[in-house]
């Protein structure tokens, strides 16, 4: 027996059986999918020609912000103390929460490798931790939602990653079950963490970062989006991934000294 699901402009054929066929796509979005951090330089860099203060003070902003992780509130307040704001903190939120979104970009080739994604029969699911509104702002006037078949955000599904459950509830609205998913992200706590304790593979977006964790590692890792795609594709079908509808098997790979468990390069 089979359904259609539809969310947005992606539709999917599922198995209400769960087959082993239809393979689960978990992915991050802030800066796995989404250039977050390109978008918060873009908002920071405005806010400070807009108050007069010297772009130096851009790495400040930076530490504060802590790549997303610092609440929105307190990022604020810090802003009032340090420039002497008068500004009431919700005016600053808000231009937080409005700047990230009108910043935030899609990359063209990320969309296309979402689609040989969905073309392959994979189904891809964003898994996010953060506030409902403005994760799903980002979502859909990015145009991503158009290559999901659904999302789950912590601060609706009342858990976040690396919590179990919220990975779980992304395998439950695709009517899907957990084996046989990938997890992709960024955070080696939430999300190669998460998916360590639950025995799924993943690829870690090092972003220039060393792996330091000694109680899990990433099954592949990657310099971003596109190269974590086609490692997924390298790993799940045995060196072939699909290409314009075929399976396509890439030059074999020379091991190569890193830090990470593996280097690898773009999607070729």
């Amino acid at each position: 027996m089979k359904a259609v699901e539809q969310h947005g402009g992606f539709s999917s054929t599922a198995c209400l059986t769960y087959g082993t066929g239809v393979p689960l796509l978990l992915l991050d979005l802030d800066n796995t999918l989404l250039d977050r951090a390109g978008a918060f330089v873009v908002w920071a860099t405005d806010f400070l020609n807009e108050i007069g203060a010297s772009l130096d003070e851009l790495d400040w902003i930076l530490d504060v912000d802590a790549d997303g992780l610092t609440n929105r509130w307190d990022v604020a307040e810090a802003l009032k103390d340090r420039y002497r704001l008068r500004t009431p903190s919700i005016d600053l939120v808000e231009s937080l929460h409005d700047g990230m979104v009108e910043n935030v970009r899609l990359d063209p080739l990320v969309a296309c490798a979402l689609r040989i994604a969905a073309d392959a029969g994979w189904i891809p699911v964003v898994v996010s931790n953060g506030a409902t509104r403005q994760q799903e702002a980002k979502i859909r006037h990015t145009g991503l939602d158009r290559y999901l078949a659904d999302w789950v955000i912590s601060e609706e599904a009342g858990v976040s990653k690396p919590n179990p459950r919220i990975f779980a509830i992304a395998a439950e609205r695709a009517r899907m079950r957990l084996n046989g998913a990938w997890m992709v992200g960024d955070s080696p706590e939430a999300d190669i963490g998460g998916a360590s304790a639950l025995g799924l593979p993943s690829v870690w977006l090092h972003r220039g970062r060393r792996w330091t964790e000694s109680r899990f590692a990433p099954t592949r890792t990657a310099d971003g989006p596109i190269a974590a795609l086609a490692e997924v594709f390298d790993e799940a079908s045995g060196g072939q991934w699909p290409v314009n509808g075929r399976g396509y098997r890439g030059p074999e790979r020379r091991p190569v000294a890193s830090p990470y468990r593996r280097q690898v390069g773009g999607l070729r």
